[in-house]
């Protein structure tokens, strides 16, 4: 038996496996596990396993490059390929030409990743989305100018509100370049000096969508320094520009309805608002009068005339409770006089006199007593009425 070495066994069984038209060309169910992009080949390496067993798999670059989403491990797949050799390694694994997401194609794996690597950098956060202006005097539409959807928006715009201008920009809306296309007539809109900014098209299939479910229309309108209304024709499925932009419209006709104010409702609010200043003012007018005349009575009431007034009248009032006081105190005094009069007159010696009394002096002394004086002494004696005098005979 003739000896052979290990790179000759090998490229024996790859041959075997080649030829095997079993395995060349087949589909395999599996889940992706270990998933690894080379950075430099773009080669792509992982294991696809079920419940019992697992089977090595590489990608080349070439097909890599075709695919329209992202493989990731967890992901249920169906893989096309063949099986054959390394022969460095001596193992044989699955070569991948293509893979289907199980469940799901291709696109709507692909848009669910660009949705989580979007929502993941906060492109869709509302704490970023800015509100619509009020009454912008400038409005852009960045669509297709042959299509219904400008028309729309500038039918209502014109029959609503026409005070704004409509700055209509002509984008590609669907198929090559397309993406692009929409990217500079958002750059073009905001340039030209709008306050908003629709960017959308008619209904159509999810292909015709597609170019609103881009990358690119996402952050050029994310980074739009002017709000953005996507206004993409369809009712049911959110495209990723939908949740890019600042507000959401159903259709182009909404869009422009939620881009400006009714024009009839200004001119009622500003009726309205006129009723209620007119009002206002009069009743300002009414309250300032009221002040008015309040101030005016204050100013009369302290006016030097009238205060002059008052104190004459209060001098003329204290002067008379003056008189009255002292009329009064004087009669108290009169009185009070008239009653030690009565009572003096009635403790007076001459009205002790008056009842048969008489005083008697020695000299200037007042006697009370016969000890004072002497036989021979020289008296004088006062009466009620007149007086005498008299010499001292004899005492006792």
């Amino acid at each position: 038996m003739p000896v052979i070495t290990v790179t000759q066994i090998n490229r024996y069984i790859g041959s075997i496996l080649k030829n095997d038209r079993n395995i060349q060309c087949v589909m395999v169910r599996g889940e992706i596990s270990d998933y690894v992009k080379h950075f430099r080949s773009g080669h792509v390496y992982f294991t696809l396993k079920d419940s019992e067993s697992a089977l090595k798999a590489v990608m080349f670059a070439g097909s890599a490059s075709r695919l329209k989403f992202e493989p990731e491990d967890g992901m249920s797949v169906i893989v096309s390929g063949s099986i054959g050799v390394y022969e460095r390694d001596g193992a044989y694994q699955l070569y991948v030409n293509d893979i289907i997401p199980e469940g799901a194609g291709a696109a709507g794996a692909a848009l669910e990743q660009l949705k989580k690597k979007l929502r993941k950098e906060g492109i869709f956060d509302t704490a970023h989305k800015r509100p619509i202006p009020a009454m912008p005097k400038k409005i852009g539409a960045v669509t297709s100018l042959n299509g219904a959807a400008v028309r729309d928006i500038i039918n209502v715009l014109s029959r609503r509100y026409p005070l704004g201008e409509v700055y209509a920009v002509n984008a590609l809306v669907q198929g090559e370049g397309a993406a692009e296309s929409v990217c500079r007539g958002i750059l073009r809109a905001e340039a030209a000096g709008c306050d908003v900014i629709i960017v959308g098209r008619g209904g159509g299939s999810s292909e015709d969508l597609s170019v609103f479910n881009t990358e690119k229309v996402a952050y050029a309108i994310y980074n739009c320094n002017v709000p953005v209304i996507s206004a993409v024709g369809h009712e049911t499925d959110f495209t990723i520009a939908d949740l890019a932009a600042d507000l959401r419209a159903p259709t182009p006709s909404a869009a422009a309805e939620l881009a400006a104010p009714d024009a009839a409702l200004l001119y009622e609010k500003i009726s309205v608002l006129e009723r209620r200043l007119e009002k206002a003012a009069s009743l300002s007018f009414d309250k300032a009068a009221d002040r008015f005349t309040a101030l005016n009575a204050r100013l009369l009431s302290q006016s030097p005339e009238k205060r002059l007034k008052l104190t004459d009248e209060r001098l003329s009032a204290l002067e008379k409770r003056s008189e009255t006081a002292l009329l009064r105190y004087m009669d108290r005094l009169e009185h009070s006089l008239a009653e030690k009069a009565a009572r003096l007159d009635s403790l007076s010696p001459l009205k002790v006199l008056s009842r048969g009394y008489s005083l008697v002096y020695k000299g200037e002394k007042l006697l009370n007593s016969s000890e004072s004086i002497s036989a021979g002494d020289s008296i004088r004696i006062t009466f009620g009425s007149g007086g005498a005098e008299a010499e001292i005979k004899d005492k006792w």
